[in-house]
C-alpha cells in the first residue's frame, strides 16, 4: 500500500494521482469522449462524462447581492446595509492595473484558451508531481467564476457553501460544463467583468469595489498598480495575505503579482521595481453595516424601514421572497425622514433625558394629511451595550417595539370626546363629575355590558376637583370622573368605532379591550406612532392617514435601475370636520391654560394633551399643529420604575407628570422641526363659556397632568398599573428589573390588559 504522509493524508503520490485524474478527466471533457474503462481512473473518468452530459445546459446566475442604501428624504444618507458589502460595477469602471493584476497571478493565459487551459493542466500536474504537493491548481478564471456563482447562490447557508466548494470530481465537472456555456454565452470581457465583482477579497468585502474602498478608501477606477496588485493577490487566500493583520505575508504575495505582471509584459521593469518598494499604503475604511451605523440618531427608524419592507405583501407575496430580496440587496431606499425634524427630535430629548437615566424617552412626528414619518428618536442608543437596546420604543411589537406599548393615561381622553360628539353630545356638555365616584354598575359595549361585580372606584387627581364640569374645563384639567361619567352616557361602542376609525390598537396588534379603563383613562398599552398618527386626524380635520416611512425605492439590476411599488398611506374620514375643529379647539385650552402649559408653542398654533399613568409609571404628551403631529412617552420599558424622586436628565424631580417632562421635549422638538416651515391655523369653534369656578387651579387630573386612581375594593389596585405590568413587563429594556407587586390580585382580574378598574387618566 502507499504510504501516508504523517498526520493521515494523502502520500505525494496519491496527491499527484487524484489531481492527474482529474486533470485527465478535464482533457476528456474537452475532448468530448469517454476515457477508456481501465482501472478505477478509467471508470471514473467515464462516470463523470457521462454525468458531464446529464447536468442541465444552462448555469443559472443568481442577481449578486450588493448593499442597499437607506437614504432620508432630502437624499441624505441615513445608513448601508447588506448581507455582502458589494457594489457592481462595469468593467469600464476598474482600474485597468486590477484587471492585468488579476489576469496575471489567476490565469495569465485567459484571452487564449477557452473554459479550460489543457496547458494549465499540464503545467500544474508537472508542478505538483515535482513538489509532491496540490502546489498549483489548473482552473481558469472562467471555472473559478463559475464556482463563485454556486458559493453565492448557497447565500449564507453553511452546508450549501460546503457543497459549492468541495473537492470532488463531480463539481469540477460541473464547473467545466457550465464553463463550457459562460465562455460560449458571454466572452472573455464579461467573464472578467463579472469575476471582478463576485469574488471575495476578505474583510467582509466582495467585489473589486468593496475591496477598494475597505482597503484604501478609493473607488477600483483608481487603483495604482501596487494596489492593484495587493488586491489580486489577496484572492487565493484571504485569510493568509490579509493586509491588515499581515501586512509581510500580504506584501511578499503583492510583489510576486508584480513580478509576474512584468514578466507577461503588462508593466515594465522601472515600474515594477518602483511599486515593489513602495509601501502598501493601507487606508482602511471600517465595515460599516446596519442600522447600528445611521446617523442622527436614525438607528431604530432604519429598523423600522426593514421591518416594513418584510412585513409588508407589496414587496412580495411571502416573507421568504421579501426577505430574498431584502438580503440580495442593491436597493436605493428614499424615506419620508426629514432631516431637519430628525435632529430637532435627537437634540430635545438628548437635553432632556440621559441614556443612563432609570427612564427613557421616545419621540415621534408625523405629518398630517400624508402619514409620512418626520422624525423618530429615544433616548437610549441602538446598538447591545451598555444602556442602548435594540428595542424601537415608538412602535409596535410587529415592527420591532414593545411588547404591548406603554399604557397612555389621559392622552386617551380625546378620543372619548371625539366618540361623545360624533353621537351629537354638544361641546358644552356637562355632568356632575365629583371627586370620588364608583366605576357604573354597567356601562354598555358593542355586544355586551361591562359589569362593576368588583365595587371599583376612581377619583380625580386633587380634591378641590369637583364638579360639575363642562367638557372645556374637564378636558383643560383631564378630570377622570368627568370622562367615566360620559363613557357612561354614550356606551363604549362610539369609542370602539372612533378608535378603529383612528387605528389605535395596543402595541401588540389587538384591539383596545371593551372596558371602562381602557376605553376611557388609557390604562391600556399604545404605541407613539399609533397615538402621533392618531392625533395627526384631529390637525387634518378628521382625516386619518396610515403611517408611511418608504417613499420610493429603486432596484440595481445588472447595469439599469428599476423602481419598485411602495406602500401608499391610505386615507379615510375618521370624524367629520366639525367634530375634528370642536377637538382642536379644546385642546387648544390644555396648552393654553391646563395640564400642557409647558408644552405650547409660542410662534404658532398648538393643541395637545398631557398623560401620566398611576404610580407615575408612564408620562406622555400628545401635540400637533395644524401641520405636525407628535408623541412623547417617557418611562420604563419593564415599567418597573415610578417617576418618584427620581432624577432624569440630570435634574431631580419629586413627581413626574405629562406636562413637565415629556410636554418640554414635545415643544423643543416640534419648534425645531417646524423652524422656517409655513404657520398653518386651525378652524377653531366657538366653545361655551365655562362656568365660572372657585379653586381647582390648572392642576386637573394632576396640577400638570396626572388622573385619578383607581380602587378595586378595598385593595387599592389600578389597571394602569396592571396595565403596565402585563403589557411592558417582558420587553427586555434595560431599565431595570421585571415588577414585583406587593398586592394581592382579586379573582378573575386577569382578564387582558387591564379589566376595567384601573385609570391611568392622569393628565
Amino acid at each position: 500500500m502507499p504510504k501516508k504522509r504523517s498526520g493521515g493524508g494523502l502520500s505525494p503520490t496519491q496527491q499527484a494521482a487524484k489531481f492527474l485524474g482529474v486533470s485527465v478527466l478535464a482533457g476528456a471533457v474537452l475532448a468530448g469522449i469517454a476515457l477508456p474503462a481501465v482501472g478505477a481512473l478509467g471508470l471514473a473518468a467515464k462516470g463523470s462524462v457521462e454525468s458531464f452530459d446529464e447536468l442541465p445546459a444552462n448555469l443559472k446566475t443568481p442577481p449578486l447581492s450588493q448593499r442597499t442604501t437607506i437614504l432620508d428624504a432630502k437624499g441624505g444618507m441615513i445608513a448601508s446595509v447588506y448581507s455582502r458589502d458589494r457594489t457592481v460595477l462595469d468593467l469600464k469602471d476598474i482600474s485597468p492595473y486590477m484587471q492585468q493584476a488579476i489576469i496575471a497571478i489567476e490565469d495569465a493565459r485567459f484571452y487564449e484558451h477557452g473554459a479550460i487551459d489543457p496547458k494549465g493542466i499540464l503545467r500544474a500536474v508537472n508542478k505538483n508531481a515535482q513538489s509532491g504537493s496540490v502546489a498549483q491548481g489548473a482552473s481558469t478564471l472562467t471555472q473559478q467564476y463559475v464556482k463563485n456563482v454556486f458559493v453565492e447562490e448557497a447565500g449564507d447557508d453553511p452546508t450549501k457553501v460546503a457543497q459549492a466548494t468541495q473537492q470532488t470530481i463531480g463539481r469540477k465537472i460541473k464547473e467545466l460544463k457550465y464553463a463550457i456555456q459562460v465562455e460560449e454565452e458571454l466572452g472573455k470581457k464579461k467573464i472578467l467583468e463579472n469575476y471582478l465583482n463576485i469574488t471575495f477579497f476578505g474583510q467582509q468585502a466582495y467585489g473589486v469595489e468593496a475591496a477598494a474602498q475597505r482597503y484604501f478608501s478609493k473607488s477600483a477606477k483608481d487603483l495604482k498598480v501596487q494596489e492593484a496588485a495587493l488586491l489580486a493577490g489577496i484572492v487565493q487566500s484571504p485569510s493568509r495575505y490579509d493586509p491588515i493583520n499581515d501586512e509581510a505575508e500580504a506584501t511578499k504575495r503583492r510583489n510576486t503579482v508584480l513580478q509576474r505582471m512584468e514578466e507577461l509584459g503588462d508593466i515594465s521593469a522601472e515600474q515594477a521595481d518602483k511599486a515593489r518598494k513602495s509601501p502598501l499604503g493601507l487606508k482602511v475604511r471600517r465595515p460599516e453595516n446596519g442600522c447600528i451605523t445611521a446617523v442622527k440618531g436614525a438607528g431604530f427608524f432604519c429598523k423600522y424601514v426593514e421591518k416594513v419592507f418584510l412585513g409588508d405583501p407589496v414587496f412580495g407575496k411571502t416573507r421568504e421572497e421579501r426577505a430574498k430580496i431584502w438580503n440580495q440587496g442593491g436597493l436605493t431606499i428614499r424615506t419620508t425622514l426629514d432631516p431637519q425634524a430628525q435632529e430637532s427630535v435627537q437634540d430635545a430629548i438628548k437635553a432632556r433625558v440621559y441614556k443612563s437615566d432609570k427612564v427613557a424617552a421616545a419621540t415621534t412626528l408625523v405629518e398630517p394629511g400624508t402619514g409620512k414619518i418626520l422624525g423618530m428618536g429615544q433616548s437610549k442608543p441602538y446598538g447591545l451595550g451598555k444602556n442602548e437596546t435594540e428595542l424601537n420604543y415608538s412602535v409596535d411589537a410587529a415592527y420591532g417595539g414593545s411588547n404591548f406599548g406603554f399604557p397612555t393615561g389621559s392622552t386617551f381622553k380625546p378620543f372619548v370626546a371625539a366618540a361623545a360628539l360624533e353621537e351629537g353630545r354638544p361641546a358644552s356638555q356637562e355632568y356632575p363629575a365629583p371627586y370620588q365616584m364608583p366605576y357604573p354598575a354597567t356601562v354598555r359595549g358593542c355586544e355586551k355590558p361591562w359589569v362593576n361585580d368588583g365595587n371599583y372606584k376612581l377619583e380625580n387627581e386633587n380634591e378641590s376637583e369637583v364638579g360639575p364640569y363642562r367638557l372645556e374645563d374637564a378636558m383643560a384639567k383631564s378630570v377622570n370622573t368627568y370622562f367615566v361619567q360620559m363613557i357612561e352616557d354614550i356606551g363604549m361602542c362610539p369609542v370602539v368605532n372612533m378608535t378603529t376609525n383612528l387605528r389605535v390598537r395596543q402595541g401588540n396588534g389587538d384591539k383596545i379591550p371593551e372596558v371602562p379603563s381602557s376605553m376611557t383613562l388609557g390604562s391600556t398599552g399604545i404605541s407613539p406612532l399609533t397615538m402621533a398618527s392618531a392625533y395627526a386626524a384631529f390637525a387634518s380635520r378628521g382625516m386619518y392617514c396610515t403611517p408611511i416611512a418608504i417613499e420610493s425605492i429603486t432596484q440595481k439590476v445588472g447595469g439599469s435601475q428599476k423602481s419598485m411599488e411602495v406602500p401608499k398611506s391610505t386615507c379615510s374620514r375618521a370624524m367629520s370636520e366639525k367634530t375634528a375643529d370642536t377637538i382642536n379647539s379644546l385642546l387648544r385650552g390644555v396648552v393654553d391654560s391646563g395640564t400642557g402649559q409647558q408644552a405650547g408653542l409660542t410662534d404658532r398654533q398648538s393643541a395637545g394633551k398631557t398623560g401620566t399613568t398611576d404610580e407615575r409609571r408612564n408620562a406622555w404628551f400628545v401635540g400637533y399643529t395644524p401641520n405636525l403631529s407628535g408623541a412623547v412617552w417617557v418611562g420604563s420599558a419593564t415599567q418597573a420604575v415610578k417617576m418618584l424622586n427620581i432624577s432624569i436628565g440630570g435634574r431631580y424631580r419629586e413627581l413626574v407628570f405629562g406636562g413637565e417632562v415629556p410636554g418640554p421635549i414635545w415643544k423643543a422638538a416640534m419648534t425645531g422641526a417646524l423652524s422656517g416651515k409655513a404657520q398653518e391655523r386651525f378652524n377653531l369653534v366657538e366653545l361655551p363659556k365655562a362656568k365660572s369656578r372657585d379653586g381647582g387651579g390648572d392642576g386637573g387630573d394632576g396640577g400638570d397632568g396626572d388622573g385619578g386612581r383607581s380602587r378595586s375594593g378595598e385593595d387599592g389596585n389600578n389597571g394602569d398599573l396592571i396595565g403596565g405590568l402585563v403589557g411592558g413587563g417582558n420587553d427586555g429594556g434595560s431599565d431595570g428589573d421585571t415588577p414585583d407587586p406587593s398586592f394581592s390580585l382579586p379573582e378573575g382580574f386577569w382578564r387582558g390588559q387591564s379589566n376595567g378598574n384601573g385609570t391611568g387618566g392622569r393628565g
